[in-house]
């Protein structure tokens, strides 16, 4: 997420700074708010840490709400690729997802 939008910034691609700068910068912050605890939590979970869990959790629910409602700017932009783009790795996020909660309800619980 960091890295798109960093190219997206870099490469002048976000006509909204100009057009809607209040949105699009407190989406910005949104975005990289859960690109932050994605990081973070995914660590948490690396040391095996339960705010990790938790952390992942919350930050994953937000990525779930960004792939749901992001594609829609692209779809009315015409962009396709983006829309696809989104489902698939809605998808991945969600069986992710399914595999890391009956980890974490697994015998150690």
């Amino acid at each position: 997420m960091i890295t798109m939008w960093m190219m997206f910034y870099f490469t002048g691609s976000i006509p909204e700074l100009t057009s809607e700068p209040a949105r699009i910068t407190l989406h910005l912050a949104a975005e990289l708010t859960t690109a932050i605890a994605l990081i973070v939590g995914g660590w948490g979970l690396l040391k095996f840490t339960l705010w990790g869990e938790k952390l992942y959790l919350l930050a994953t629910g937000a990525l779930i709400y960004t792939m749901i409602q992001s594609p829609g700017y692209y779809l009315q932009t015409g962009e396709i690729g983006f829309v696809v783009m989104f489902a698939v790795l809605l998808m991945l996020t969600l069986v992710i997802l399914m595999i890391l909660l009956r980890w974490f309800s697994g015998p150690l619980k």
